[in-house]
């Protein structure tokens, strides 16, 4: 009745050693780290940055723990954090001669202490946020009238193309602000050109005043397309962001709306704020232009002449000067997708582009018009512009699918996708608020909240083993185990813990020894009414599942919903949260009975079981079911 077959034990068996082994990289701490990233979306970091890495510290006597690539960034752990400051000079010195324009960011972290054997199977820690780690956090307000300028820019573009297909005259047509205003000469243009964007751009409005024998109209973005351009431009930036800092790999981090036009990151880890600022420095632009072919251009590429007007000059990657036009045909708004590829005659490494469907049309008409001539995709961060690539446009281009190729090698072109897809800003963004939280205040806040956790699992234990003996100690192991599951779980899933996380995870404490009271007390009621205690422990757990089913259905119920409309930290709290009922569910029930089976199941004639004082409703006298 009350015996487990031998593949459940095994189960509890492998699920016990799986908890250990993912719970065990949380014990061992952080160590400083420095790290290099590449400051530029050109320059890349690889085994031969590791290498210099490695000679920097050896001609600086440093010995680090361990030098590793990890993904598109250079680690080096140490033992001390004055050894810490003292790898960052070296390494500095050697890869960042020109501190005006660097190559790369060397920053201070904090790694893993966890063995290679941990690493090995993939077992990490938790990754810990600001409050418990340290690092940075800064608050960007988004400029939310740049975006709409931009938009306003944009527009222009489109409607000149619109009147031009339609063979509609124009006396011009220009921007003012956030205004475009475009002249005509008669009633019958500006009825035709209003009756055009009317249709073919529905969030704009237009007015129309005479300005002496002519007519100018007035186009404007409508209050409600306004809110959609800013809802947009602060999704993109934050997209944007997002890319940028995960590419350097920094540290895990946590970039979230706050209002409507404000984002707020945090890079836990970091303790460097000008570093950080120049992680977010890095995110760039990117611009489409035709390059000026002229003889006045030709002539400025070789230093012979000026750079003509409307024109402006920049360096290929090779450091070959590019003159291109100042008018921007498409920017990274209009790329969804790029990926590098090879070119199906000449088997050359490629990047194929995949454009929206404003970006098809636009890119149609350029290549159209400009077939044999140059075009040159340019990167701008932190205000310097760097031409990524300036093929030659062999025929129009149609469908919204670009292919980029000659000159490239493979990893070139794995490179220029991975930047192209990046993406661009949508608005410039201003940083209003940053502040640094310490390691010291971080290990205060871990040290407090496991505190709090294990005396309140001591307390928890002493109650239950006073009140229900023997079943006590089963409840109490159980809600051990719960505690290794739900750690095992998050660092396994990579999860950030919080204080609210912490806050959450002692409250799931008592909710999983709520499981165990609901079982013992069941148990008491089969044995008060004279049940043999074989079958009161077999009713008991049986009875008591759909009670504890519900009441914990209904607590997860609540936990998915501050994880559906919550934000940050009442987030971190509902993870750990929904986690912790699903693992009390395991621990309480199926493995608390697998214990007590364990102990009693093999007892035919069973007499008596240690689960504290069971009374006797009608008798007068207390009966001590104890061994």
């Amino acid at each position: 009745m009350n015996r487990y077959p031998v593949w459940k034990y095994a189960i509890l068996v492998i699920v016990l050693l799986v908890g250990v082994l993912y719970t065990l990289p949380n014990f061992f701490g952080e160590a400083p780290a420095v790290q290099v990233s590449s400051a530029k979306a050109t320059v890349k970091v690889d085994t031969a940055v590791q290498q210099r890495v490695e000679e920097a510290l050896k001609a600086a006597g440093v010995t680090p723990d361990f030098v590793e690539l990890e993904g598109n960034s250079v680690r080096a752990r140490f033992d001390a954090p004055d050894t810490q400051l003292k790898a960052k000079d070296a390494i500095q010195k050697a890869l960042v001669p020109d501190a005006n324009d660097p190559s790369y960011i060397v920053a201070l972290n904090l790694v893993s202490r966890s063995p290679v054997w941990l690493k090995s199977l993939h077992a990490n820690p938790m990754y810990l946020g600001l409050d418990l780690r340290g690092g940075v956090h800064f608050m960007l307000q988004v400029d939310m009238q740049a975006a709409l300028t931009k938009k306003a820019e944009s527009y222009a573009g489109d409607i000149r193309t619109a009147l031009r297909d339609k063979s509609i005259r124009h006396g011009g047509i220009s921007r003012e602000g956030q205004n475009i205003d475009i002249k005509v000469r008669d009633e019958a243009t500006m009825t035709a050109a209003r009756n055009l964007i009317a249709d073919q751009f529905p969030d704009l409005q237009v007015t129309s005043t005479p300005e002496g024998t002519e007519f100018k109209l007035r186009v404007a973005i409508k209050p409600e397309a306004t809110r959609k351009v800013q809802e947009q431009a602060l999704k993109q930036n934050m997209v944007t962001l997002h890319n940028r800092i995960n590419e350097l790999g920094v540290a895990e981090p946590v970039i979230q709306q706050q209002g409507l036009d404000r984002i707020v990151v945090q890079l836990p880890g970091v303790q460097d704020t000008a570093k950080a600022k120049d992680i977010l420095g890095r995110t760039a632009t990117l611009e489409v232009r035709l390059v000026d072919e002229g003889t006045e251009a030709r002539a400025a590429e070789t230093g012979r002449g000026p750079v003509p007007f409307g024109s402006e000059r920049y360096l290929e990657r090779s450091g070959q000067p590019v003159i291109v036009k100042k008018q921007v045909i498409l920017t990274g708004e209009n790329l969804t997708d790029a990926q590098p590829g090879f070119d199906g005659q000449t088997q050359e490494p490629t990047v194929n582009l995949t454009l929206d469907a404003k970006g098809a049309r636009i890119f149609k008409d350029i290549t159209r018009e400009n077939v044999g001539k140059r075009m040159a995709i340019v990167l701008f961060e932190k205000g310097k512009g760097e031409v990524v690539t300036a093929p030659v446009i062999r025929t129009e281009i149609g469908g919204g699918r670009v292919q980029i190729s000659g000159r490239m090698t493979t990893a070139e072109a794995n490179d220029t996708a991975l930047l192209l897809r990046a993406g661009s800003l949508a608005a410039p963004m201003e940083i209003i608020e940053e502040f640094t939280i310490g390691p010291s205040l971080g290990a205060d806040n871990i040290e407090r909240g496991i505190n709090s956790v294990v005396w309140g699992l001591i307390a928890i234990a002493i109650f239950m083993c006073a009140y229900y003996m023997l079943f006590g100690v089963f409840s109490s192991i159980a809600l051990g185990v719960n505690v290794l599951l739900l750690v095992a779980v998050l660092s396994m899933l990579q999860a950030t813990l919080t204080l609210p996380g912490i806050a959450a995870m002692a409250l799931a404490i008592g909710v999983a020894i709520d499981s165990n009271v609901l079982i013992n007390e069941r148990i008491r009621e089969e044995l008060r009414s004279g049940v043999s205690p074989q079958a009161a422990i077999h009713t008991g757990y049986e009875r008591a599942w759909a009670t504890i089913l519900d009441s914990n259905v209904t607590t997860l119920i609540a936990g998915l919903a501050l994880l559906a409309f919550g934000s940050g930290p009442v987030r971190g709290f509902a993870v750990v949260h929904c986690i912790g009922i699903l693992t009390s569910m395991f621990s309480a029930v199926f493995f608390s009975r697998g214990l007590v089976n364990l102990w009693y199941g093999r007892q035919k004639k069973l007499k008596s079981v240690s689960i504290g004082t069971v009374w006797k409703p009608d008798t007068d006298t207390a009966v001590a079911k104890t061994n």
